[in-house]
């Protein structure tokens, strides 16, 4: 495995290279890098409804759309991001993946002190409170697994940043469900600044790993990546178009937002968004819907030619009906 300590903390240039390394890095690599204060969405989520634009605008804080699935996080300065690029494995269940790859981590934790644990679908807890989101994404036989490590981020401003999605707690408080957060720079026997973690993780998690670094190509590569993609709206917001249904519904799998154009009985445009975690584009999915006749029989038999866990992990072609229909 190679070992890279990025000093750039662009988050739009961060997120570029993470696509890059994927599709172009050779090597097994470990990755660890920091953003100025951004909002992270996931690939499938709408924007506009997981920021609070006001305070975002205001704070001049970016908001960027990464390639892998899950839910919005915040980024500064205090939340160190790690990054797995490696071969997929025999095992492509993403529970799975999301052992493998934080395994190294949390023996790192354990190495200060630390009894830190994975909960859930994809969060690492201490005394219950979530310090640490991950995701990941499958491109032909690789697999990219990046995750944040709050360890001295601004609480405040993560709670300011992000809508609570009330869909998601159905049936229950927002509020008494929403994830404690804490740092882990506040669970440590000694102080340690957030420099001396990040090199005490790529010492312990890179063991003797080689060292990699950018090739001036790379870097140019990346920067056109950047401006051509993750610093443009489109990219980072995407179109709303008015479509004819509109549902929305939590399963555990992940929250699930569907909106199809249906004229003439004919599904003609389909957009599928939300925080599950997936194997294949969901573009692919919404192409395949388009031109299928709405009827329960029609999409049932549709999904039946399809493996629905690839496109929305977790999530059964039953629920996925109970949404449709």
């Amino acid at each position: 495995m190679y070992c890279l300590k990025d000093s750039c903390t662009d988050p739009y240039w961060n997120l570029a290279a993470e696509e890059y390394l994927l599709r172009n890095a050779e090597v097994p690599l470990f990755r660890l890098w920091r953003n100025e204060p951004a909002v992270i969405v996931g690939r499938n989520q709408n924007a506009h409804a997981e920021i609070n634009r006001p305070f975002v605008e205001a704070r001049g804080i970016a908001v960027v759309r990464r390639l892998t699935g899950g839910g919005a996080v915040f980024h500064d300065l205090g939340n160190v991001n790690f990054t797995f690029i490696d071969r997929v494995g025999a095992d492509r269940d993403s529970r799975s993946m999301f052992r493998r790859f934080t395994a190294p981590i949390l023996e790192a934790l354990r190495g200060l002190g630390v009894e830190a644990r994975l909960e859930g679908r994809n969060d690492l807890t201490l005394d219950g409170a979530k310090f640490s989101g991950n995701a990941m994404c499958i491109d032909g036989d690789r697999v990219l697994q990046h995750g944040t490590l709050l360890y001295s981020a601004s609480v405040e401003d993560i709670s300011q940043s992000l809508l609570p999605r009330p869909e998601k707690y159905a049936g229950r408080s927002v509020a008494s469900m929403r994830s404690r957060v804490t740092n882990i720079s506040s669970h440590l026997p000694r102080p340690m600044p957030v420099a001396e973690f990040i090199d005490y993780l790529a010492e312990r998690v890179g063991r003797e790993a080689a060292t990699w670094a950018y090739s001036e190509a790379d870097r140019a590569v990346i920067d056109r990546l950047a401006a051509e993609k993750y610093r443009t709206d489109a990219w980072n917001f995407g179109r709303s178009p008015a479509f004819s249904f509109n549902a929305c519904r939590k399963f555990p799998g992940g929250l699930l937002e569907v909106s199809l154009d249906i004229r003439e009985g004919i599904i003609r445009a389909a957009d599928l968004r939300g925080d599950y975690f997936f194997r294949r584009p969901t573009e692919e999915f919404c192409t395949a819907l388009c031109g299928c006749p709405y009827t329960k029989e029609a999409v049932t038999a549709l999904l039946g030619t399809m493996t629905v866990d690839d496109f929305f992990c977790g999530v059964s072609g039953q629920e996925l009906l109970s949404l449709l229909f």
